[in-house]
């Protein structure tokens, strides 16, 4: 049948998961369909909406592949539709795709999937907030946080809540807008980018801090976003960091970002990345054991994207190879991803590195005190000293005033038996190790 073998081509040429996912949602309507138009009915909007955005035009192709001809790709809801053999319903079918919104919302991304820690618990709970009622409690809502934290997965739940709620969604990184605002521009059709960003329930614009510098797109943006304020229409921005700190941004903007809540998202701790490892294993299918995961937290830094993308590609590697997931086979497979580049690493940026996260002076570290937590630190610096550095058990003996190696062999045999014993210690060790050497240079 032809649209098995359309859908196998695309099934080679997309990731699983993605087909699992999206594509295997879908149910093929052979009698809306015909030579000019293929429809598809997909189980809700958000699904709807994302094979429209991201996939039609690539359906399309491979029935022209197949066929010679190019249909026109139809995505309709399921819920909403009853087909039957009358022209009048067909034609209703079509009707329905157009009221589908062309905006690129993630479905996988809602509150569901996310996972709260005290990293993110703040920005977690106000993004909820305003997307049960939204316009009414804080506008704007500016959330801000290092890249790979979740500020996207958040504002795509938003919009994903709100959507699903039959609010009007308009969802743009500010290269999108500034993209849009040229085009239009040039092409003297400003009417039709004013409709588009000005005509909705809710606004959301990713990584705002690339508006800097922009003079012309910060004053289009300035009243597009007076009009929606003033219209009770709620407004999500995202960026890398809080509004007066992005240079290059005019006073006036930088004023309206603040009037409404202003919510940070912080490194994740250890535990929440953990967490987040087990979610995305349970949404995705895969089966890593804890050995596997504690490694992962403790070794890929804290950008979330990253490690989510690890686990992706450690997966699809094992499927390859039809290899099980162990200790030594993730260590093989993401030694790239860590980059262990022990050569450039010096004792200072051991002691900093400690005593910034243990809340200890580094002077403390070095010197002869024996309270029970600069003691613990001291051996942990000696432990991670002595397998990060090239130096000698006689040269790290010395650089911590100690009286010769035996000294240093005594610490290093204390660190391994709590390591071997105690796996919360285990996980801490391997977290500031991972600090260490993903440290900026």
């Amino acid at each position: 049948m032809l649209i098995d073998s359309v859908i196998e081509l695309l099934k080679s040429e997309i990731s699983t998961q993605e087909f699992e996912h999206y594509i295997k949602q879908l149910r093929f309507s052979e009698k809306a369909s015909n030579s000019q138009q293929a429809v598809f009915l997909a189980p809700n909007i958000l699904i709807a909406n994302w094979v429209k955005t991201k996939y039609a035009d690539k359906i399309a192709h491979l029935f022209e592949i197949k066929t010679g001809k190019k249909p026109e790709i139809k995505i309709v809801l399921k819920e909403q539709t009853k087909i039957t053999k009358s022209k009048s319903s067909i034609n209703d079918i079509m009707d329905l795709s157009k009221n589908i919104k062309n905006t690129i919302l993630n479905p996988s991304y809602t509150f569901n999937s996310f996972v709260v820690g005290s990293s993110n618990q703040y920005a977690y709970t106000a993004a909820k907030s305003i997307a049960e009622k939204p316009g009414a409690i804080y506008n704007p809502v500016f959330i801000y946080g290092p890249t790979g934290l979740g500020k996207t997965h958040l504002i795509h739940a938003i919009g994903n809540h709100c959507q699903t709620n039959g609010k009007s969604v308009i969802y743009a990184t500010i290269e999108q807008f500034v993209n849009d605002f040229t085009y239009n521009l040039k092409n003297q059709s400003m009417d039709r980018f004013r409709e588009k960003y000005r005509n909705c329930d809710v606004l959301l614009i990713d990584d705002t801090q690339f508006l800097s510098n922009k003079i012309q797109t910060q004053e289009e943006f300035f009243h597009t976003f007076n009009e929606l304020h003033s219209s009770g229409k709620q407004i999500v921005l995202t960026s890398d960091k809080p509004p007066k700190m992005i240079n290059g941004l005019e006073d006036r903007l930088k004023s309206r970002f603040e009037w409404g809540l202003i919510a940070d998202i912080g490194l994740p701790e250890l535990e929440t990345k953990i967490a987040i490892i087990k979610k995305k294993c349970e949404l995705d299918g895969i089966n890593l054991n804890s050995e596997v995961i504690n490694y992962i937290a403790s070794n890929m830094g804290d950008n979330i994207r990253e490690i989510e993308s690890a686990i992706i590609n450690l997966n699809a590697y094992a499927t390859l190879m039809r290899q099980e997931i162990t200790l030594d086979f993730a260590k093989n497979v993401m030694r790239e991803q860590i980059k262990e580049k022990r050569e450039h690493i010096t004792l200072e940026d051991i002691i900093a590195i400690i005593a910034k996260n243990l809340n200890i002076k580094p002077s403390e570290i070095k010197s002869t005190k024996k309270s029970k937590n600069i003691v613990e630190a001291r051996r942990i610096a000696i432990y991670l000293a002595r397998n990060l550095t090239p130096n000698s058990m006689p040269a790290i003996a010395q650089y911590f005033g100690m009286k010769d190696h035996t000294a240093i062999s005594h610490t290093m045999k204390k660190i391994n038996e709590l390591i071997n014993v105690n796996e919360s210690f285990k996980l801490r060790i391997e977290e500031l190790k991972n600090k260490i050497l993903t440290r900026e240079r």
